[in-house]
């Protein structure tokens, strides 16, 4: 998403920026409808066609037409005569999990379903709806996203810090820019690991095939196709054809668990996403797979939960460090497959 409302140049009067995108200097030739399909999520070609039409999509600052050939280079905007729906912010009355506050952060336990900020067909229900609701005066970070200092997916549950104040803002911001914050996951994921720890380092950019996906990339065009990301895991215990694993971000990129976990063949349990919500290891008895379907039932997303989170504090100047027990859904799910591998080991 654009991180301002700026016109980007004259003659466009009246009309608010949606998304920018600035191709790769390695971009070849590729039509504007296409190239905004695998840039825009849940956006279909009839509509950025229709947007190409009305005159809403510019290539350097002039209006082109859907066949227009994107080149390395070309910064692309999509702009309308409305301001983005997420800037649009209502503040609504929905429960939030305070785990810590004072008068510079607010420690947040989100629930699995909840989305972190208004976005593309995502407009209220969100965090920041109720983080609005519930505090006066959040800070915008540079995407207009108050109090936002990082995020997680819609469907992990866990930590999520938001600063209250500008300092606060501006502190942990850097923290997260330097890698200097603690953050670990619980997963459970398909597969039994062969190692009891291990660290994951491939760049991580959009799946050339598929825009809902993000993929690693380890050739010599890496830097341009997606940018650094390390993941360092640790098995917590076996569970027959499932592992429950430790992981900490040294980095984070969008997806990044689930993205490297895939990578190395242990997708996570029933990231629909990713592919997770198919029998990725097992047997082929109907029994089994009657009991993975349960599985999937009482736990109805991917298997992550952002467990750990640590920094030090904007004012304080001492490092905090949070902790949030695993959800019933997944606490349920695991225990499911602990009584499994105890009576049908692999």
């Amino acid at each position: 998403m654009s991180e301002n409302l700026e016109l980007p140049s004259e003659g466009q009067d009246d009309l608010y920026e949606h998304f920018r995108f600035v191709a790769d200097k390695g971009q070849q030739p590729l039509r504007v409808d296409k190239y905004l399909m695998n840039k825009i999520e849940n956006a279909t070609r009839n509509k950025i066609q229709k947007a190409a039409k009305d005159g809403n999509i510019y290539a350097n600052g002039a209006a082109v037409k859907s066949n227009y050939k994107v080149k390395g280079g070309d910064v692309v905007t999509v702009l309308f005569e409305h301001p983005p729906y997420e800037f649009l912010l209502t503040p609504e009355d929905l429960p939030l999990d305070i785990v810590y506050e004072d008068d510079q952060v607010v420690v947040v336990n989100k629930e699995a379903g909840m989305v972190v900020h208004p976005g593309h067909g995502n407009y209220s229900g969100t965090l920041i709806n109720a983080l609005t609701h519930h505090f006066d005066n959040l800070p915008n970070n540079s995407s207009q996203r108050p109090g936002l200092v990082h995020r997680i997916d819609k469907d992990t549950s866990g930590l999520l810090v938001i600063a209250k104040t500008e300092e606060a803002m501006t502190h942990l911001s850097k923290q997260f820019f330097n890698k200097t914050t603690e953050r670990k996951y619980v997963a459970l994921v398909w597969g039994q690991l062969s190692q009891p720890r291990g660290t994951i380092d491939g760049h991580i950019g959009r799946h050339p095939k598929n825009r809902l996906q993000n993929t690693v990339f380890l050739d010599e065009d890496a830097d341009q196709k997606g940018k650094p990301a390390v993941t360092h895991y640790e098995i917590l215990e076996r569970l027959g054809y499932v592992t429950l694993v430790s992981c900490q971000l040294e980095t984070g990129r969008t997806h990044q668990i689930r993205v490297h976990m895939k990578h190395i063949g242990h997708t996570l349990f029933n990231d629909a996403r990713y592919g997770g919500d198919a029998i990725l290891k097992g047997t082929h008895f109907t029994k089994y797979k009657q009991f993975v379907d349960n599985c999937f039932k009482l736990l109805p997303r991917q298997a992550l939960h952002a467990q750990t989170l640590g920094f030090v504090h904007p004012t304080k100047e001492v490092f905090m460090s949070f902790e949030a027990p695993l959800p019933e859904d997944m606490l349920d799910c695991i225990e499911k497959w602990r009584a499994y591998a105890q009576h049908a080991a692999p």
